[in-house]
């Protein structure tokens, strides 16, 4: 399997603006663009390649054709492991929380979500929500989640580009209007809502709620925040920083003006470019793009000045 670009997988839910399509190279064909899948093997949404030999055929078919391309450090996961989106958020996503493992498999039969956001842009007064601002019981909880009264004990966060947010399952959480975020996530479609606002869609109807579920998987305190990553190299040309270590993924934020080769180790590669343009591999890619790096390619050369986001397992 060749190292290649993917034709992401858009998503036009009600909040979501159109910011991908003018600023990111997408060709969405929506009205509205709230998501760009860049990296998906999940049933809601597939990937297909754009170069070599697997042209036109969909990630999944790729590597069950060529499972060394997965590498066996993801092969240990039942499913392809990691999702990618870039979320373009006009208003406020839902107040919501993702379900841990080992709740997901029991109720719902497939696997929770543990996410990474990296804000690649935020407008002025951005802000997103991270967790509770003191701790609440779980019938305090219910009874708040019937309305807007919720507020008043979610801890808003003041967002500028390049934070980073790690946030794993159980944790309340919603990106707010006028940010453009990068999510690195589980392989995962499993979202309960908490609060929506009251909005409808074009059709009248509002959005279902998971109430119930949600308090049942909820951490309800507080949660230490961490909004920067850590340093792992830095050199006239190059700085290379983690952003993210965990059972699920490891994402690395590449800065580059000039040259720099990542070598897979046991796991596939995905590089998102999220700022500049360059060559990944040879092929050229520009602010938008995802290029996946197989397992058994040997080397990828990155060329250029650009911003890029490295995510594999470990």
């Amino acid at each position: 399997m060749n190292i290649t670009r993917l034709e992401p997988v858009y998503k036009d839910y009600i909040w979501g603006g159109n910011k991908l399509n003018e600023f990111y190279g997408k060709n969405s064909g929506l009205s509205v663009t709230a998501e760009s899948w860049e990296l998906s093997c999940h049933k809601d949404g597939m990937c297909r390649i754009i170069d070599g030999d697997y042209a036109g055929r969909t990630l999944l078919d790729a590597i069950t054709d060529d499972p060394a391309a997965l590498g066996e450090k993801a092969a240990r996961f039942e499913f392809f492991p990691i999702l990618i989106k870039f979320i373009d958020a006009l208003s406020d996503l839902s107040v919501q929380v993702h379900p841990s493992d080992e709740y997901a498999l029991k109720n719902e039969g497939q696997y929770g979500k543990t996410e990474m956001w990296y804000v690649v842009e935020a407008e002025e007064d951005a802000k997103l929500v991270y967790g509770l601002n003191k701790e609440v019981s779980r019938e305090e909880f219910a009874e708040l989640a019937k309305g807007p009264e919720l507020m008043n004990v979610l801890n808003f966060v003041p967002v500028k580009k390049g934070d980073v947010f790690f946030i794993q399952s159980g944790v309340i959480h919603a990106i707010g209007k006028g940010l453009l975020i990068c999510e690195i996530q589980q392989n995962s479609n499993l979202t309960y809502r908490v609060y929506d606002y009251d909005r409808t869609d074009a059709q009248g109807n509002k959005r279902p709620l998971h109430v119930e579920k949600a308090i049942a998987v909820s951490k309800l305190g507080t949660e230490p925040l961490k909004t920067s990553g850590e340093l792992v190299l830095k050199n006239d040309t190059v700085t290379v920083e983690n952003l993210a270590t965990c059972e699920y993924f490891v994402v690395d934020k590449i800065v580059l003006d000039g040259t720099y080769s990542i070598v897979p180790d046991g796991s596939f590669i995905s590089v998102t470019v999220v700022d500049g343009c360059g060559k990944i591999g040879g092929l050229e890619v520009s602010k938008g793009t995802t290029v996946f790096i197989p397992a058994n390619a040997g080397s990828a050369l990155l060329e250029g000045n650009m911003t890029v986001l490295s995510s594999y397992v470990k």
